[in-house]
């Protein structure tokens, strides 16, 4: 019973969000859950990462970084394993330093219970709590599955810059990374339907340290900018009224700094975003450590959430884990990223 009535109000929540509701603050919720493992783990502080294929969804601009094909998957478990979230993504470099990449993002809730208010009809509420017989029985008449999907079709082109600031200097390295994506928004619910298109426009830009400074230990810093529904996303539904929701466009700045270790042959990276929303700001921060390319631990925090993972790997297969705590339960994620 406990879990049916979680269902129900799932499924409310949902229909809540299809309300024009603080002026889309609600209607791409499912968007804000977020792709990957490895970002979750860092609390969502991805945006000057981004450095594998679920940048699609944090930074595109991102995916220009990856030199060889990577395809990777995730399945989480949310609310007590009452929802399901899926992601698949598909990264292709192509000559001139660029790269394309495709991601699906899935959340459903299965057997989400429907009660009939057939039942309710000729009768008052003296009747029903008068006569047994007339009583609902608490069982529900169907079941239905609902569903949200993310398409994201992404683009991005890397630059490689040397800035001469005169004779006197050397010329410091820079990189630079452009993108974007198309992203197809489908959701429903029973038997309505609602579909959107959008449009996200990102930057990252690395910087060098060790070699602006002349410093050998310094390591590299890394800043993250991404436009999310650029003229905002509206997400028309097929009800009789034509309802529409409207996602608000909002901004994710980032930054990363990339230590390397030599001695311990390992990597820490730290990294910090700043969400700007139409209703307020979202801070996350993310660290990780890498030994030897072969293990990583993780620890992230995101508005009272707090996160933790890692990922072992074996010549081209990484396999990742996060675990995410929220005042939702607990969720797991797996995921499994593969070169080529």
């Amino acid at each position: 019973m406990k879990y049916k009535l979680i269902k129900i109000v799932l499924a409310a929540l949902i229909a809540v969000s299809t309300m024009s509701l603080n002026a889309g603050r609600y209607a791409g919720d499912f968007m804000q859950i977020g792709s990957g493992v490895r970002a979750l783990g860092l609390g969502k502080a991805f945006t000057a990462v981004a450095d594998d294929g679920s940048a699609i969804y944090w930074n595109a601009a991102g995916i220009s970084q990856l030199k060889r094909i990577e395809v990777g998957l995730m399945r989480s478990f949310l609310y007590e394993g009452l929802a399901y979230y899926d992601h698949l993504t598909y990264c292709q470099p192509l000559p001139n330093d660029v790269t394309i990449g495709v991601n699906w993002t899935r959340l459903s809730i299965p057997e989400v219970p429907v009660f009939d208010e057939k039942h309710l009809i000729g009768t008052t509420i003296d009747q029903r709590v008068t006569f047994p017989d007339l009583q609902l029985t608490g069982k529900p008449d169907d079941t239905f599955t609902a569903t949200d999907d993310l398409v994201q079709f992404a683009f991005s082109r890397h630059i490689r810059y040397d800035l001469n600031l005169g004779w006197v200097f050397f010329e410091l390295p820079i990189d630079v990374h452009f993108g974007g994506n198309v992203k197809y928004i489908r959701r429903t619910i029973q038997d309505y339907t609602g579909t959107g298109t959008g449009f996200d426009l990102s930057i990252l830009q690395r910087n060098y340290l060790s070699e602006w400074f002349d410093v050998r230990w310094l390591g590299e810093l890394a800043i993250g900018l991404n436009f999310k529904d650029i003229g905002n996303t509206s997400i028309s539904w097929d009800t009789v009224s034509r309802h529409s929701d409207e996602v608000v466009m909002n901004t994710d700045l980032g930054f990363s700094y990339l230590q390397y270790l030599p001695t311990l042959k390992s990597t820490l990276l730290v990294a910090t975003d700043t969400q700007y929303q139409t209703y307020g700001q979202a801070q996350r921060f993310g660290a990780e450590f890498t030994y030897d390319e072969m293990v990583a631990f993780r620890l992230g925090y995101n508005e009272e959430s707090f996160s933790t993972g890692m990922s072992v790997s074996f010549f081209d297969l990484h396999l990742d884990y996060a675990l995410v705590t929220n005042v939702l339960g607990n969720s797991h994620r797996i995921g499994l990223r593969a070169n080529f």
